[in-house]
């Protein structure tokens, strides 16, 4: 088996970093193709917006299975095997004239993405320890961000000029240049291989649930991935059709809100250290009051400009949380690196499959009062599971 070079721990940690975002590049890019796949492929809002939901769905299930099989297989194998995979299956959801075909795909999406994503944060605990690892575990919510300020912005101007295919073209010709990267520079990072004992893995995913802390922690971090994913689902309609605004707008839109999610996460690294309970309710308080006030403000005044200030103040605090707790969680089981990172990006993303799914298809995508609402739930909800690990803990 090919170990990595000491010599190319740089660019391993690089390509690591460049592949932790590929969960959320897999979804934003194509957001403001939505009402254009819509009238494509002759489908309505919410078959359309399935799509993203049947990726997210076994992108978590799969995080939940998939680190044992690292942990006792390696990760680098295993990740080329996924990235030609989720290629092939960017090509043929390009090339698709039906949605069913596309559900498929995008489950392969999922399951690939899940190996690639886990594999790569499972890296760093692999490569690192102490306070470096800290360091680059506080970077990850950073780096993830990346995605929604990047893709949607690219992907507005793909779908203006060139249709909503090129955006899966795109994806299928990145993970080919990774995969000859891997192949150039990467190597097993795994140093001790744990024996894959069926029984014993599912004890240690007991032992990991059980932890009050941990789980409710996962629970949080599913509420604030939620505030991205449903803005992500429902934004690109009201602001296409609401607003009789162009694809590009949506991307410019989606743009400024992934700015918001970078400098709650450079807030929530630069506080660190600060007391966590008190920097935690101070932002969960805060955030709850101005999803009130963007309910209530169109009554007002309402129009784009007021409902992106709204929703950035929201995105904002949301990365904040996110960062502050994603860092906690991945660093509590460094003996079950792989387990605990899928685990943690399973949980979140199977919460977020189900609420965000759940509160689009309920509330319709009407307007900036709708898009309150929805934050409103899943703030609320944030502030209750708070208020039980503060509960707990004390």
């Amino acid at each position: 088996m090919r170990i990595i070079e000491k010599e190319h721990d740089g660019i391993g940690t690089l390509l690591a970093f460049i592949l932790i975002p590929l969960s959320g590049l897999a979804t934003d890019i194509y957001l403001p193709s939505l009402p254009a796949m819509a009238h494509h492929l002759q489908a309505s809002n919410a078959e359309v917006q399935l799509t993203i939901v049947f990726f997210l769905i076994s992108y978590g299930i799969s995080q939940l299975f998939v680190g044992s099989l690292l942990d006792s297989f390696g990760r680098y194998r295993l990740t080329i095997a996924a990235l030609l995979l989720f290629s092939i299956a960017s090509f043929t959801i390009a090339r698709s004239h039906s949605v069913y075909l596309i559900y498929l795909m995008r489950i392969v999406h999922g399951i690939t993405v899940a190996i690639i994503v886990v594999g790569k944060r499972a890296y760093f605990v692999d490569i690192f320890s102490g306070e470096k690892l800290k360091h680059y575990t506080s970077l990850f919510s950073i780096v993830w961000s990346a995605a929604p300020i990047i893709a949607p912005f690219f992907g507005g101007y793909l779908q203006t000029s060139f249709g909503w295919e090129s955006n899966f073209y795109l994806l299928g010709g990145f993970a080919l240049i990774i995969v000859i990267l891997e192949l150039l520079f990467g190597g097993e990072s795994l140093k001790v291989f744990q024996t894959f004992h069926f029984k014993s893995i599912i004890k240690i995913y007991g032992s990991m649930l059980k932890t009050s802390s941990f789980s409710l922690g996962l629970i949080v971090l599913g509420l604030a991935n939620s505030v991205f994913m449903v803005y992500g689902m429902s934004g690109p309609f009201i602001i296409e059709h609401v607003f009789n605004q162009s694809a590009i707008t949506t991307g410019y839109c989606a743009l400024i809100l992934g700015i918001a999610l970078l400098l709650g996460g450079f807030l929530g690294k630069a506080m660190i250290n600060r007391p966590f309970f008190k920097k935690m309710m101070i932002a969960i308080v805060t955030q709850l009051i101005i999803t009130i006030l963007m309910i209530l403000s169109p009554g007002i005044y309402s129009d784009l400009y007021t409902l992106m200030a709204f929703a950035f103040v929201i995105h904002f605090i949301a990365g904040f949380v996110f960062n502050n707790y994603f860092s906690y969680c991945l660093s509590l089981f460094p003996k079950n690196a792989g387990i605990a990172s899928g685990v943690t990006g399973g949980s979140i993303y199977a919460i977020t499959s189900v609420l965000s799914y759940g509160i689009v298809y309920s509330i319709p995508s009407e307007g900036q009062v709708s898009l309150g609402i929805s934050y409103l739930i899943l703030v609320s909800l944030t502030f209750l599971t708070f208020f039980l690990i503060r509960k707990k803990v004390h």
